[in-house]
C-alpha cells in the first residue's frame, strides 16, 4: 500500500531573532529576553513542532509557568490556536492538547510542581524561571526528562526562559549555561533586537525607575529586585562570603523557628548562635503535609546529622485547635516532640519583624544547604499596586512568604538564645601550664558523693 504523506502548514512565522533557537542542536536551552520578545510564543511552536517530527510514542510535553493561573491565561490559548492545524483533542479543565500523532503538551503551574511528579517528558519549557523555587529542576523535572532520553532517536531536553531577577537560581542556569558547549544561549536586550519602537522604549524610560528598565528591557542581572525588602542585606551576605558550608557546633544547641501553612507550604529554618553570629545551617519547606510529618524530619535531622536541639519556635497561631482534630499544632507536635521545648513566638508587628530581620541578617551565616530559605528572603517583595503604580506597605503572598516569615521569627528570637548563652557558667577544670583555677575552685566544682561517717 502507498503511503499517504499529509502536508500541514503551522500558522506561526518565526522572528528573525528566534530563527537560530529553532535550529539548536543542543540539549538545553536558556533564553533571556526583554518584556515583549515573544519568547512564549517562539517557545510553544518551537515545541508543537519538535513534538511532531520527534514522533515519540505517546511523546510527553509540558509547559510551565510560576502558576497554574499564569500559564493558562499566558500560553493556553496560544497552544490552542497555534497546535489547531494538527491537534486531534483537547482538554480544557486539565490544560492540555494531543496532536495527531499522539504526542501530548500539557501546561503546569511551579506552584503545584508536585503534579510533575510520577510523570515522564520529551521536553519541557520553563518560562519565567526566575519566579520559581531553585531546586523545582533538580528535584522534580531533571529526573522525568531521564528515562526516554535518545527514544526514536531523539533527546530529551528542556528550555529555561525568562527576564532577570538578580543572582538567583536563573542567573546560575544562565552563568552556567555560558560556559557549557552543551547549552544554547541566547540574550535579547531591547536596545538590541529592534522588536519595539525606539519611541516607546523612550516613552517606557521616562515612566520606570532605572533598575526596572535595566532588569525588564535590557535583561541586566546586576540590578536590584524590584520591591525587594532585603535586597540590601542579601547583596552585602553574599559579597562578604556569608553562605558557604557551615559545620554544626555541638557544643551549642541547635534550634529551629517556624511558619505553618495549613493549605500551602510549612517552613523551618534550622539554626545556632554562636557568640553573636546566627549560623543557618539547614532549611526544610513542605506542602501540605501534616504536623506528625514536620515532628518526623525535626527527628531525622537529630538522627541523621546529630543536632541536639534546644528550642522549637513556632508563631502565634499554633497555638489555634483545628477544626478536623481539634487539637492545636502544640499538642499534636508534643506526641514527638517534648513539651518544654516548643515556644510561641512574641506577636510582633509584621513592619517591627521585617526591621528585626533585616539587623539580623547583618551577622547571618547560611550553610549552602539553606539554598531554597535564601532565595525566599532574595525575591520577598512588596505587594505592586498596578493602578497607584506603587509598592504597598505589605507583602507579596507567594512562594518565598513562608521562608522569609520563619526567618521573621528566628530574627524575634535569636537574642534570647545568645542571651541564654552568655549566662552560662564557665566551664572549668585542669589546665597544664599557666590556670586562672584555683584548687578550693576545684573543690567547690566537684561534687562529692559521701557514704555517711565510718
Amino acid at each position: 500500500m502507498e503511503e499517504i504523506i499529509q502536508e500541514v502548514e503551522l500558522d506561526y512565522k518565526p522572528r528573525d531573532v528566534f530563527l537560530d533557537f529553532h535550529d539548536r542542536t543542543q540539549r538545553w536551552a536558556v533564553i533571556v529576553a526583554h518584556r515583549r520578545c515573544g519568547k512564549t510564543v517562539s517557545c510553544l511552536n518551537d515545541m508543537i513542532f519538535r513534538a511532531l517530527i520527534e514522533g515519540k510514542e505517546d511523546g510527553r510535553y509540558a509547559y510551565v509557568a510560576p502558576y497554574y493561573s499564569q500559564a493558562k491565561n499566558v500560553a493556553w490559548d496560544y497552544l490552542l490556536r497555534f497546535s489547531k492545524p494538527v491537534m486531534a483533542k483537547a482538554n480544557q479543565s486539565e490544560l492540555w492538547v494531543e496532536l495527531i500523532n499522539g504526542a501530548r503538551i500539557r501546561l503546569f503551574g511551579a506552584d503545584n510542581a508536585d503534579s510533575l511528579r510520577g510523570l515522564y517528558l520529551d521536553g519541557i519549557v520553563l518560562d519565567e524561571y526566575a519566579d520559581m523555587r531553585p531546586r523545582i529542576w533538580g528535584e522534580i523535572i531533571r529526573p522525568l526528562l531521564a528515562d526516554r532520553n535518545g527514544l526514536n532517536g531523539f533527546k530529551t531536553w528542556a528550555v529555561f526562559i525568562g527576564t532577570p531577577k538578580g543572582h538567583n537560581a536563573f542567573f546560575d542556569i544562565y552563568n552556567n549555561a555560558t560556559k557549557d558547549p552543551d547549552w544554547y544561549v541566547k540574550v535579547l536586550r531591547a536596545s538590541q533586537t529592534g522588536l519595539l519602537p525606539q519611541a516607546e522604549l523612550d516613552d517606557a524610560r521616562k515612566v520606570m525607575s532605572e533598575d526596572q528598565y535595566l532588569q525588564e528591557m535590557e535583561c541586566d542581572f546586576e540590578s536590584a529586585i524590584l520591591g525587594a525588602y532585603f535586597g540590601k542585606e542579601m547583596r552585602q551576605l553574599t559579597d562578604q562570603g556569608r553562605i558557604r558550608d557551615i559545620e554544626y557546633d555541638p557544643m551549642f544547641p541547635v534550634h529551629t523557628a517556624w511558619d505553618l501553612g495549613y493549605s500551602d507550604d510549612t517552613a523551618i529554618w534550622f539554626f545556632q548562635v554562636v557568640h553573636g553570629e546566627i549560623r543557618c545551617l539547614d532549611y526544610h519547606y513542605s506542602n501540605g503535609q501534616p504536623v506528625a510529618f514536620y515532628a518526623g524530619v525535626i527527628q531525622s535531622r537529630e538522627k541523621e546529622r546529630g543536632y541536639k536541639y534546644g528550642y522549637h519556635y513556632l508563631p502565634h497561631d499554633a497555638r489555634a485547635k483545628t477544626l478536623a482534630s481539634n487539637r492545636s499544632v502544640i499538642e499534636q507536635l508534643s506526641d514527638k516532640i517534648a513539651l518544654k521545648s516548643l515556644k510561641i513566638v512574641p506577636n510582633l508587628s509584621l513592619q517591627d519583624g521585617i526591621q528585626a530581620s533585616r539587623l539580623a541578617l547583618t551577622r547571618t551565616w547560611f550553610d549552602h544547604k539553606c539554598e531554597d530559605g535564601i532565595e525566599c528572603l532574595r525575591q520577598y517583595q512588596r505587594e505592586y499596586d498596578e493602578d497607584k503604580k506603587v509598592f504597598r506597605d505589605k507583602p507579596r503572598h507567594d512562594w518565598t512568604s513562608h521562608g522569609a516569615d520563619a526567618f521573621r521569627y528566628l530574627s524575634i528570637v535569636w537574642k534570647d538564645e545568645a542571651r541564654i548563652a552568655q549566662k552560662d557558667d564557665p566551664i572549668r577544670g585542669l589546665f597544664v601550664g599557666q590556670t586562672d583555677v584555683s584548687l578550693n575552685d576545684l573543690w567547690k566544682d566537684t561534687k562529692v558523693k559521701t557514704a555517711g561517717r565510718i
